[in-house]
């Protein structure tokens, strides 16, 4: 069951926002009755709901995996004109939204869907799917920072799980190294925060890995859909709690 205007906004009738005026306005209805309610709930498989006397279109669940590049977005619109992540989705018609969200300056692997069900599968807390960074910092961390990245973290917000963390590049005379990360959790800018904790600011961020999927060689700001068997593989990685380190 969900909220009215999200199933509405989701078959792509218009924004959450319209959604909710169109509710108010006494054109949707539930199985013939008249819905006024905005925290009204329904089941879009099992419901019928027509707006304006016309049944909502059951829109086609799709999948994808894109290169974000760093200077975009990840919310369905920006009141400050910035670029989002669906100007980079050209022919796409649904609604996609970002599983978990990449900050306006870091890069790489970002999922989107119109799967509400598989978008919260994979974000849930205690589901511990697997992210993997690259995170270029300033100075090059001991080895005794890096296992108190690997240890886990006090921050404001409590302790870290323990993540996995080793030297992927160092520039020694440059005064940075580039430290391969992997959480299992989806906290605010946490990579970040981690890092600030141990006194190595990030410079640059990417990520390159979300569960089994690896961005590898797709160009900045290109797409692709997921494979039946990459959609399953990240289902089951959620479901079975794969690697995720005690």
């Amino acid at each position: 069951m969900e909220r009215l205007q999200k199933i509405l906004a989701a078959a792509g009738v218009a924004s959450r926002r319209k959604c909710e005026e169109l509710i108010a306005s006494g054109a949707v209805e539930v199985n013939g009755k008249v819905v006024r309610e905005l925290g009204t709930k329904a089941d879009p498989a099992t419901d019928e709901i027509t707006v304006k006397g016309k049944p909502i279109a059951s829109e086609k669940k799709i999948y994808l995996m894109m290169n974000k590049p760093k200077g975009v977005i990840t919310s369905a619109s920006d009141p400050k004109g910035r670029k989002i992540v669906s100007d980079f989705l050209p022919g796409i018609k649904e609604r996609v939204y970002p599983v978990g969200r990449l900050d306006y300056d870091t890069e790489g692997l970002l999922l989107l869907t119109n799967d509400g069900e598989f978008a919260n599968l994979l974000t849930h807390p205690s589901h511990h799917v697997p992210k993997t960074y690259l995170a270029t910092v300033k100075g090059v961390p001991h080895g005794s920072a890096l296992e108190r990245l690997q240890k886990g973290i006090k921050l404001e917000d409590g302790m870290t799980a323990p993540a996995e963390a080793d030297y992927h590049d160092v520039d020694v005379d440059a005064g940075v190294a580039t430290i391969a990360i992997t959480i299992y959790e989806g906290r605010n800018r946490q990579v970040r925060r981690m890092f600030d904790a141990i006194g190595h600011p990030v410079a640059r961020l990417k990520r390159i890995k979300f569960g089994h999927l690896v961005l590898e060689n797709m160009q900045r700001g290109k797409f692709r859909h997921l494979t039946l068997s990459e959609i399953k593989e990240l289902r089951d990685a959620a479901l079975s709690h794969n690697g995720h380190k005690k």
